[in-house]
């Protein structure tokens, strides 16, 4: 297959996660799929930016904002596909296979189906409603990957220069261009941290809310100020 696919991953001091998602790139290379790589950071202060360097990446910088980064991320990629990734997201074995299966198809945009690392109820109830809530409403999270056609992307509109919420207005913008955005057959598997440090009822209950807000309005950089603190 012609290396058609741009890999765009947003950084902002990720040395922890970061070789782990390359890692499960490795395949797509193999594969004869990945065109390139693009690490967007947002001003890491730890090896980050040396891991882009040696893995070949594409490295583009700016201020740390999701969709800032994102947003000039894909600008520097070169592919008719894009697949954007979150840096603590490990794509399961053979992922590259379906997404070969799913350019060659033509098909819309898609994401993967969550799952995280940990085990127990509560990271099974948490990924199935992420997965449901994407299924129903077509509302994938940036932790669920997002792999679309350069052209669906830019018909879109892109990703818009926010530090929160990024990812729905993309999806939201994607619906209106009037793209079907579907699941692939293959796992995203991403860090629980904020859930294991807030406690996943909490933590769930607030990125509800947080969605709520931004769903009726809320200025995208006030919901950001709460959801660090």
């Amino acid at each position: 297959m012609t290396a058609t696919l741009s890999i765009v991953i947003p950084t902002l001091d990720a040395e922890k996660h970061l070789p782990r998602c390359l890692d499960s790139l490795i395949e797509g290379l193999t594969a004869g799929l990945i065109r390139d790589l693009v690490i967007t950071d947002g001003g890491s202060s730890d090896t980050t930016r040396d891991m882009a360097d040696a893995a070949g990446a594409t490295l583009v910088t700016g201020p740390a904002s999701r969709g800032g980064q994102l947003r000039r991320g894909v600008a520097a990629a070169r592919g008719d596909w894009v697949l954007v990734l979150h840096a603590d997201t490990v794509l399961s074995h053979g992922w590259s296979d379906i997404v070969i299966d799913h350019i060659r198809e033509q098909g819309g945009p898609a994401h993967f189906r969550l799952a995280f690392r940990e085990s127990g109820l509560m990271p099974a109830l948490v990924s199935g409603w992420a997965n449901l809530r994407a299924g129903l409403f077509a509302l994938p999270y940036g932790d669920q990957g997002l792999l679309l056609r350069r052209a669906d992307y830019d018909r879109a509109g892109g990703y818009p220069d926010q530090p929160l919420m990024e990812d729905v207005a993309l999806a939201r913008a994607l619906r209106r261009s009037g793209c079907a955005i579907t699941r692939l057959n293959a796992r995203a598997t991403t860090c629980a941290e904020r859930y294991l440090r807030d406690g996943w009822i909490r933590r769930g209950a607030r990125n509800l809310w947080t969605m709520f807000r931004y769903m009726i309005g809320t200025d995208p950089e006030r919901l950001a100020a709460s959801y660090r603190r």
